[in-house]
């Protein structure tokens, strides 16, 4: 679908109905933890080169001056590198994020419409995807410092649109980057509280699995994810079973 039909199927759906989405959620959740699972490993992965990049410098700098840290200061060429790595970071590791993410409500659609096909969570790692996950990331990045510049405010509002990013990237291929932004916005705008509501509620089941000896999040943590792809699915809808 293009933009202006996506447009026309927000602003002419219903509102969300939160019981209704949220037992979903349960019951599609219950069919795909051990995908879950596997695409928080992956995230693992992917994290980890970053982390490796970041701290070796930090290392490396406190074994040749052992005395580099002792006034609890960076060392000039230090600082310089986290000031310059650090975005690059954060802009990489919201990319894989989105793809990865992505990947995740697409095997849900397949889960819950009983769609026979192979479960690839790198589905959205070939090159137009990643370009556009790329210019989203750098959107994401953009409406979180603005947001922490409204004093953290800002942040709470956001945290509803920015949470149906990875579905309209997931299923709507002919949006650009700008179009999945404000169709995020204006789904997101027209329902804030009832997806506010899923998503902390969503959220706080999810992190339930800590109290199982803690790896047991590892388990639960996608679950939060989940709501989104039924907030797509009951106004957007599905033109296909592909």
């Amino acid at each position: 679908m293009n933009f202006s039909q996506v447009s026309e199927k927000i602003a002419s759906s219903n509102a969300l109905d939160f019981g209704s989405i949220f037992n979903n959620t349960i019951e599609l959740f219950k069919k795909v933890w051990v995908q879950g699972f596997i695409v928080v490993l992956l995230t693992f992965v992917v994290l980890l080169p970053f982390y490796i990049v970041l701290y070796i410098p930090m290392i490396a700098s406190g074994i040749m001056d052992p005395y580099a840290f002792e006034n609890n200061q960076l060392p000039p060429g230090m600082l310089i590198f986290l000031i310059v790595f650090y975005p690059i970071m954060v802009i990489g590791v919201t990319t894989f994020a989105m793809c990865l993410n992505a990947a995740f409500l697409r095997i849900c659609k397949m889960k819950d419409l009983e769609i026979m096909g192979k479960e690839d969570y790198f589905f959205y790692f070939k090159k137009p995807y990643l370009r556009k996950a790329f210019v989203m990331a750098l959107i994401i990045t953009g409406l979180s410092i603005l947001g922490m510049l409204a004093c953290g405010l800002g942040l709470v509002y956001l945290v509803v649109p920015m949470s149906l990013f990875p579905a309209f990237f997931a299923f709507d291929e002919e949006l650009s980057p700008n179009e999945i932004t404000k169709a995020s916005f204006a789904l997101g705008n027209k329902n804030w509280l009832i997806i506010f509501g899923l998503i902390i509620v969503a959220g706080i089941i999810a992190q339930l699995g800590v109290l199982l000896c803690f790896i047991g999040v590892l388990f639960t943590a996608m679950l939060s994810r989940i709501p989104s792809y039924f907030i797509y699915k009951e106004t957007i809808g599905f033109s296909s079973e592909v």
